[in-house]
């Protein structure tokens, strides 16, 4: 028997007619309350940008769901240990690029999102997100933000429907280099759900971002001032355009005075010590630790927005330096005589015939000035700045190559000891990207006032890196602390008449 027969046969055909409208409208209800619970899941898979750290802990984990026009971002803790298996997040329906961790790597790209066409702005929401790079750890919070300078803690106010949890990280960047850190102070990061974890009193609230880093580490050697504090400093602050407040963790005041001009010109705000603050400061952004890119005195323009010309034009204003480009002696007419800057050092590494060098290059028509670099960075600057050539032995010293203008020539005499990698990495390739012309000068062994030292057949003299493999204590005690340079002067001339050519060019 059909069922059709069983409801012809039960009901009435007015009867039917009432059931059949009943029917009909309670699938619409369902069908509509149906759409309505599950529609949130019906858009786009959601994209996932994560930065997760390997040696804590503690993840935090930041997932933006598209759904349309909308962006709803949250932030969600996960309490594990990474594992070394791989894990990929991969987008889908959107434009941007894949992220991945591999065998406990942290993810360092990022992504565009694209919907209908139109790049889409991420709202910043209560969120916080930290990046482990291979020479830096930061963390950029948003929201409910307080930072208590007692307890070297930032408390993030958390949503309800998320874990608690806590990250440590030494604001300076230099990361794994254990030596540096013993001097920089740990500050914690806690995302608290209970309102009894987070300091009840806000003291002062502040309308503008902030960045806590440390004034510690290698700070007071000037080329790591600038890797490791100066330039990260630039690209952790440059977007704020001034609307920014420094929370100084190991604050120096002899740091603060030396940088004045570059802090001053990266915020209009005076630093503030966090270390000594007793009352509990309160901001909706708050950046801890700085960026920077794994070489020295690098910006990678094709992941920045801001590039090393850019930075270099940034010393420029600050320290109100004239020249910005190098003379050039083809369309000078011979006007006016190239100036050459040699670096003067006293204790080590120094030249030994300063008087030779000078003479020399004063008959190749060289205008030479000859200065002992210290801490008085404005009168450095502008001394720097106003020359075409600088030339000095490896050292921190030549760091001030970031103020002399446009095409200068760099020159680095390079002492013995195997010291050429650490040259080019720490001034051959930076002078790249500062759009400088580098010349490498390597001294032969008679040039080192270390055959004074050591006779003829010792390995310092014949096998440096036997010495290295002692450890650096050992090799820095000999090659960078009792050796100076007698340069042999003819054979230098020739490194002067190529940066000469190199002025017509």
């Amino acid at each position: 028997m059909t069922y059709d027969t069983i409801f012809a046969r039960s009901f009435s055909r007015y009867d039917q007619k009432k059931l059949g409208y009943g029917a009909f409208l309670g699938c619409l209800l369902i069908a509509l309350s149906f759409s309505t619970v599950f529609k949130p899941y019906l858009g786009s898979l959601p994209v996932l940008n994560m930065r997760m750290p390997v040696d804590v802990g503690l993840k935090m984990l930041r997932i933006t769901k598209l759904r349309g026009d909308d962006i709803r971002s949250s932030m969600a803790t996960i309490v594990n240990e990474t594992s070394s298996s791989e894990i990929e997040m991969v987008e889908s329906d959107t434009t941007g690029t894949k992220e991945t961790i591999s065998n406990g790597n942290a993810i360092r790209s990022s992504t565009t999102t694209v919907i209908n066409n139109k790049n889409i702005t991420q709202q910043k929401e209560m969120k916080t997100l930290c990046h482990v790079e291979e020479r830096t750890e930061f963390c950029e919070m948003y929201g409910d933000i307080r930072v208590d300078g007692k307890t070297s803690t930032v408390f993030m106010a958390a949503d309800t429907m998320l874990e608690s949890g806590s990250w440590v990280i030494r604001p300076y960047s230099r990361r794994g280099d254990e030596q540096a850190f013993k001097r920089v102070t740990k500050w914690f990061i806690k995302s608290v759900v209970d309102a009894y974890e987070t300091p009840t009193q806000c003291d002062q609230r502040h309308n503008v971002p902030a960045i806590i880093f440390s004034t510690a580490g290698y700070a007071g050697n000037n080329f790591h001032d600038y890797t490791d504090i100066v330039l990260p400093l630039y690209l952790t602050s440059r977007q704020f355009d001034g609307e920014v407040k420094f929370l100084i963790t190991d604050k120096k005041p002899w740091w603060i005075k030396k940088f004045r001009n570059i802090l001053q010109k990266l915020s209009r705000y005076e630093v503030v010590d966090i270390d000594k603050e007793v009352i509990v400061h309160c901001f909706t952004s708050v950046t801890v630790g700085l960026k920077r890119y794994p070489q020295e005195l690098k910006i990678d323009s094709s992941k920045s927005p801001y590039s090393m010309k850019d930075f270099r034009k940034f010393l420029r204003s600050a320290y109100s330096l004239k020249k910005e480009n190098a003379i050039n002696m083809r369309n000078n007419g011979g006007k006016e005589r190239p100036r050459l800057f040699i670096l003067s050092r006293k204790n080590t590494r120094a030249f030994t015939n300063t008087n030779a060098i000078v003479g020399m290059a004063t008959r190749l028509g060289f205008e030479v000035v000859v200065t002992e670099v210290d801490s008085h960075v404005a009168k450095v600057a502008e001394m720097v700045n106003s020359c075409d050539v600088m030339m000095g032995v490896h050292g921190a010293g030549l760091t001030n190559m970031i103020f002399l203008p446009e095409n200068a020539i760099l020159i680095q005499v390079i002492p013995i000891g195997g010291l050429e990698w650490l040259a080019k990495t720490d001034f051959g390739e930076p002078s790249k990207d500062m759009n400088l012309r580098y010349i490498g000068y390597q001294i032969k062994t008679e040039e080192s006032t270390l055959i004074q030292q050591y006779p003829p057949d010792h390995e310092v003299l014949n096998d440096p890196y036997a010495i290295q493999r002692q450890g650096w204590h050992e090799f820095k005690s000999i090659y960078l602390q009792k050796q100076n340079v007698n340069l042999d002067v003819d054979r230098f001339r020739i490194t002067l008449l190529r940066a000469l050519e190199l002025l017509h060019q």
